[in-house]
């Protein structure tokens, strides 16, 4: 398979590995009834920090977890302002951290640096995904190409599922100098293509669900005419209709030997026509669900930027948010009420927006993780979920005009016009404020008048906590006591298990869990020597058919340790680095 090559490469394909396992550290909780400053217990999460350290950090409770993963990573036009701040030990990538990144006629390398800060994150977030998991990844034209590539040789070519063609806009871009671009892309990937097993579908809308005016007892259906004059390769056959008449070679969608099953099993019918003879048809049911287009339209960049104004009264509060509906739509595609979502670029905090709002929807229970490195990861991302779950003021919007502009309407343009002014005119009254005539994205000659609402709009309801990224487990490897006991001994049991520890025993104070018939023991205390000696096997209550035991030291001989089957594991040179 042919892979990408760039300056930098060979120091970042293993800086995923480097990365010290960091604890994450609780700020706050929140939920309907506020901030608190004890832990509340919430799964969805919002931590601050880079997120490579804070990926990192997930993998104890999260590795192989995350249903969906959703990212808006930069897009390397040039404008961001982004900082390439990894700490590789590297001469040449030393020479970019810290510096802004730039466009392509200022920084010839700007390209390199963005795949040398993409390659270790993906990589975590593979490590992360489930196995039935799919990732979606927002980009534009500058990084598209290469991110495909990179994609292919971190997830595998043959996981690839599609790319996603988003309309982020609809009209504008007058000022293009030569093609105005009305769209992006979001690339998608599964973890394992073949582990598949959820039906990719999304439910119809009501106005197309009106066609199926019957019910029975299989459910809702129309009625659609068998009898196909004209195909190109027509199956041809007789029909005995109720009374006796015969429909002689008739032409028929289906072959004799279906019809003869779907008329014996109450799909097939006769109904009577206007000429008085019998009209074939068959039940047509309601589908599963309708397929998910490559090409979606049903929301854009304005939407993103109403919503940002209705949550902050200010449109101009965070640049460039994606529109709820469109992550909205894609979690609902392939998530179930109990998935863990993860967005590792939150940015403004749109992923959990939609997670909120789908829960709401089907009463579901999925769990969030944002991650935001900048520091409005609480002033604008926080500030924005806890908005969502407990409501907001808001402006009640009202459409005072509206007249689709055709063609047609060119002649009486003026009077259009002069309609649409008066009304704007007349209703600044009513409203705080309304709007001049304007012509919106769809064609529509719209007055819109905005006036303030006394209560709240609704929340959703739910919760998170906040978290910073603390201290590092390991320095220069040694434990570092001071992230607490408990976080050590759930990263130790981790890394040997991948499995979340289990509550502790406390009459077995020094016992982490028991996994695949092995019992697992962490015999450590503070400026304190312990040794894995007769005096500690004496106080072994679990048995297991294996134990493996961590201590400063063992006196125990070979041979007992083979008796026992005993895997000793000396503190700290055989703490596994993640």
């Amino acid at each position: 398979m042919p892979t990408l090559d760039w300056i930098g490469k060979d120091k970042v394909v293993n800086h995923h590995l480097e990365v010290p396992y960091r604890v994450l550290e609780r700020q706050y909780s929140y939920d309907e009834t506020g901030r608190h400053e004890n832990d509340n217990g919430s799964e969805n999460m919002i931590i601050h920090g880079d997120n490579l350290v804070a990926l990192k950090s997930l993998l104890p409770q999260y590795e192989g977890r995350i249903k969906c993963i959703y990212i808006d990573p930069p897009y390397n036009t040039g404008n961001e302002g982004w900082v390439y701040n990894d700490n590789v030990n590297d001469p040449q990538i030393k020479k970019w951290l810290g510096e802004v990144v730039g466009g392509e006629e200022e920084d010839l390398s700007r390209h390199d640096k963005w795949l040398c800060m993409m390659y270790p994150r993906l990589k975590l977030l593979q490590r992360l995904l489930s196995d039935d998991g799919v990732i979606f990844i927002s980009i534009d034209d500058y990084e598209q190409t290469n991110l495909h590539l990179l994609c292919n040789e971190i997830f595998g070519s043959n996981n690839f599922i599609s790319k996603l063609v988003w309309q982020k806009r609809k009209g504008g871009g007058n000022d293009s100098v030569f093609i105005a671009t009305d769209h992006e892309y979001i690339e998608v990937y599964a973890k394992n293509k073949k582990s598949q097993t959820k039906n990719w579908r999304v439910p119809y809308d009501d106005s197309y669900l009106k066609r199926y005016k019957f019910e029975d007892r299989k459910g809702k259906y129309y009625y659609d005419t068998l009898s196909r004059p004209g195909l190109n390769n027509p199956i041809i056959y007789d029909v005995r209709c109720p009374d006796g008449s015969v429909i002689k070679d008739g032409t028929w969608q289906i072959s004799e030997k279906t019809f003869n099953a779907d008329l014996a099993s109450g799909e097939v019918d006769f109904i009577k026509n206007k000429a008085g003879g019998y009209t074939v048809v068959r039940k047509v049911r309601v589908p599963d669900g309708k397929v998910f287009r490559s090409i979606l339209t049903d929301s854009t960049n304005k939407n993103a930027a109403d919503e940002m104004e209705a949550l902050f009264g200010n449109k101009k509060e965070f640049s460039n948010p994606k529109p709820q509906h469109l992550i909205y739509d894609l979690i609902r595609l392939i998530t179930d009420s109990e998935s863990i979502i993860l967005d590792s670029f939150a940015g403004s905090g749109t992923t959990a927006h939609a997670v909120l709002n789908l829960n709401k929807k089907d009463d579901g229970n999925r769990k969030f993780i944002l991650v935001e490195l900048d520091d409005y990861a609480d002033s604008i991302t926080a500030k924005r979920v806890k908005r969502v779950i407990s409501g907001y003021p808001h402006k009640e919007e009202v459409i005072l005009y509206d007249e689709k502009i055709s063609i047609a309407d060119l002649k009486k343009g003026p009077q259009i016009y002069e309609e649409a002014k008066a009304i704007s005119k007349e209703e600044k009254e009513n409203y705080d404020t309304v709007s001049n005539p304007k012509i919106n994205e769809e064609g529509h000659l719209q007055v819109i008048g905005k006036s303030k609402v006394s209560q709240n709009r609704p929340g959703t309801g739910g919760n998170f906590s906040y978290y910073e990224l603390g201290e590092p487990i390991l320095i220069d490897d040694n434990l570092n006591e001071s992230v607490g006991i408990d976080k050590i001994r759930e990263y130790v049991y981790f890394t040997e298990t991948k499995c979340k520890l289990e509550e502790p025993k406390s009459d077995e104070p020094y016992y982490l869990g028991t996994h695949l018939s092995s019992a697992y023991y962490f015999y450590y205390e503070h400026d304190e020597i312990k040794i894995l000696n007769h005096d500690f096997l004496h106080s072994i209550k679990t048995k297991a058919d294996g134990y493996v035991m961590y201590a400063d030291l063992c006196t125990l001989s070979d041979k007992e340790m083979e008796k026992y089957n005993i895997t000793f594991k000396k503190i700290p040179r055989d703490i596994t680095k993640l």
